[in-house]
Formats: C-alpha cells, sequence, structure tokens
C-alpha cells in the first residue's frame, strides 16, 4: 500500500528501553477533496529514510498496516492499529493538470494535389 501527498511534519527519532528500539514519525497530507493528515511511523533502521526530506516536500511512501490486540489489567481486549512506512520517494506535485502547453494549430488546408491511384498506397 501507499500515500501520498505532502510531508507536513517530520518528528524527531525516539529511542526507547535498554534495547535501543527508535522510531521516528511523519505524517503526510493527501491531496484529495477532503485531505488527510495521515501520521506514518518509521522504525529502527528506516528511521534514517527521513533524514533528506523536508517539510512541504510532495512524497510517496509505502506502507504497511500493523494491528495488536491488547488485554488490560481488568480482562478488557483492545486492539490497535498503526501505519508502518518502509520506504520513501519525492514525487511530483499534483497541481491541477500539469499538461504540458499545447502549442496553437493552424489552419490546415485540404490537400488537392491528390491522384486516384494514390489513394490505395496505405501498408495496410
Amino acid at each position: 500500500m501507499e500515500v501520498q501527498g505532502k510531508i507536513k511534519m517530520i518528528g524527531e527519532t525516539q529511542t526507547f528501553g535498554s534495547n535501543g528500539f527508535r522510531k521516528r514519525e511523519l505524517v503526510v497530507t493527501t491531496e484529495e477533496q477532503y485531505p488527510q493528515h495521515i501520521l506514518v511511523e518509521f522504525v529502527q533502521d528506516k528511521t534514517d529514510l527521513l533524514n533528506s526530506y523536508q517539510v512541504g516536500q510532495p512524497v510517496k511512501v509505502n506502507i504497511n498496516l500493523r494491528g495488536r490486540e491488547w488485554v488490560n489489567p481488568q480482562g478488557e481486549t483492545k486492539y490497535f492499529n498503526s501505519v508502518q512506512g518502509w520506504r520513501i520517494e519525492a514525487a511530483q506535485a499534483v497541481e491541477g493538470n500539469n499538461a504540458p502547453p499545447v502549442a496553437p494549430t493552424e489552419a490546415f488546408e485540404p490537400a488537392t494535389n491528390l491522384k486516384e491511384e494514390d489513394h490505395d498506397d496505405l501498408p495496410f
């Protein structure tokens, strides 16, 4: 799966516990009728992928959806989801119609020098 949009926020790398687990958060704002602010987590060695990106830059992020089940001390089961990034690349900004400009068309006159035997020279 992928998320595409502009970078709204890049968090600092956070380190947790004695095992050195690392996490870094990125917020991507989608560019659609109703923009969404998607929080994507990069973990361990993937945190370094964000070093060369800046806020406002259009990106495409490859993600995995992760789900966890947790039973609290009262015995209630809770479910949590996270969006985990594993690749990021620069993308072209989506700003309306980015088609190249079209040169103005000239008025063409119909050909008048055709011979009857020339009409069947097409290769198909």
